[in-house]
């Protein structure tokens, strides 16, 4: 009798441990069927009350697909600057700047690359940017060249490409800053106007 209450009191300690060492592991998982909450909510909202906002912002063009290579006609400094089709700016967007630059690129042996191009206080109303030219109201900032121009891929020949990225940002109002600007300056003064951001990617090497 008393070897079987001892058996019976085995079990329930082990049952009991069992229950606690699969509790833990658990980590307070969601009974079956339930659904967890999903990371981000509706608009982008995501990281639980410190999260952040990802307004649909989009840029498009016909001129080679994100990702794709750039047809010489928008190569070089001879170059033609792109169309682009801006839409999903927050209803607080005002103008738009763009950065135009080779990421593949460290300038002396800092973090800068090479700026190709640089424009703010692009109208929101205007909806993009034509090709070759910037709508009424825009500011076109030097590049790396000290020129205030679009400025082409011109990556070497060789066995990789280079990547080229337009940064588009949406502003909650205009930059007042002279177009002399340098690129720091323009990073400086969006500091707290930025409402939504996007970017396309171009990729070139010489003799494709």
């Amino acid at each position: 009798m008393r070897s079987r209450m001892l058996s019976s009191a085995m079990v329930l300690v082990m049952a009991g441990a069992l229950g606690v060492a699969v509790a833990a592991q658990g980590g307070g998982q969601a009974a079956p069927g339930a659904q967890a909450p999903p990371a981000g909510g509706q608009g982008g909202r995501a990281g639980g009350g410190r999260g952040f906002n990802l307004p649909p912002l989009l840029m498009e063009t016909d001129a080679f697909p994100d990702g794709g290579v750039v047809p010489q006609k928008y190569a070089g400094r001879g170059g033609v600057q792109p169309a682009f089709k801006f839409s999903g700016a927050p209803a607080t967007a005002v103008s738009y700047a763009i950065i135009f630059h080779d990421l593949d690129v460290s300038l002396q042996g800092g973090t800068d690359d090479v700026l190709h191009w640089m424009a703010w206080n692009i109208p929101v109303s205007a909806n993009g940017i034509p090709e070759g030219k910037l709508p009424e109201g825009s500011v076109q900032g030097n590049n790396l060249t000290g020129q205030a121009a679009y400025m082409g891929p011109g990556a070497p020949a060789g066995p990789r490409y280079h990547h080229y990225v337009f940064e588009l940002y949406a502003l909650s109002s205009n930059l007042d800053i002279p177009a002399t600007a340098s690129r720091a300056d323009v990073l400086k003064a969006m500091q707290g106007k930025i409402v939504a951001k996007s970017a396309y990617v171009g990729r070139y090497r010489s003799g494709e």
